[in-house]
C-alpha cells in the first residue's frame, strides 16, 4: 500500500490521462484536474498561443508553476501534460505528493488516436511519428522512474482502462485524507 494525498496519471499524448482520469475521478470521488487545462484557464490563452508567444520553454514556466500549486493540494485526481516529467522540480513534487500511474501508449496508437488532432504545439509538422519516437525515448524512462503503477493503454477502451485500474488502485494505493485546516 502506497498511501498518498493525490492521484496523478501521467504518461504522454493521447495515453488516455484526461478520459480515463474523469472516470477515475468519479470513481474515488476525487476532484478531477486537467493541469493542461488548468494553464488555458490560468493563461486566459491555448497552450498553441502560449507556445506562439514564449516557445517551449514560456510554456513549461506555466506548468510548473501550475503543477507545484495543484500538487500542494490533496484528493485530487491530476491529469498531467505530457512534458511535465522533463522538469526535475516537477518530478520531485509528483513523486512526493501522489500515487503516481503511468498511462502507456505506443507510438503507433498515438498516431491513430491523435491523426486529427490540430491543437498540440509539438505535433504540428509533416514528421509526428519521428517527433512521438523521439519524445518516448527521452520521456519513457522518465515516466517508468516515477510510475507506482503502469497500464499499457493501447488495448483498452477508455471504461475498460478505468476498470483494471480501480482493481489495481484498490490493491496498491490508500488516500492520505488531509484533515481540513
Amino acid at each position: 500500500m502506497n498511501p498518498a494525498p493525490n492521484l496523478i496519471l501521467i504518461g504522454p499524448m493521447g495515453a488516455g490521462k484526461t478520459c480515463i482520469g474523469r472516470r477515475l475521478a468519479e470513481r474515488f470521488t476525487l476532484d478531477f484536474v486537467d493541469a493542461d487545462q488548468a494553464i488555458v484557464d490560468a493563461a486566459g490563452a491555448s497552450i498553441a498561443t502560449i507556445f506562439e508567444l514564449s516557445g517551449e520553454a514560456g510554456f513549461r514556466q506555466h506548468e510548473r508553476q501550475m503543477l507545484q500549486g495543484l500538487l500542494a493540494g490533496h484528493g485530487q485526481l491530476i491529469s498531467t501534460g505530457g512534458g511535465a516529467v522533463l522538469d526535475a522540480d516537477n518530478r520531485q513534487a509528483i513523486a512526493t505528493r501522489g500515487f503516481v500511474v503511468y498511462l502507456r501508449v505506443s507510438v503507433a496508437a498515438q498516431l491513430e488516436r491523435l491523426a486529427r488532432d490540430r491543437t498540440r504545439p509539438l505535433l504540428q509538422r509533416p514528421d509526428r511519428e519521428q517527433v512521438l519516437l523521439d519524445m518516448a525515448a527521452v520521456r519513457d524512462p522518465l515516466y517508468q522512474s516515477l510510475a507506482d503503477l503502469t497500464l499499457d493503454t493501447d488495448l483498452y477502451t477508455p471504461a475498460d482502462a478505468t476498470a483494471q485500474l480501480v482493481l489495481r488502485l484498490a490493491s496498491q494505493w490508500q488516500r492520505l485524507d488531509i484533515p481540513h485546516e
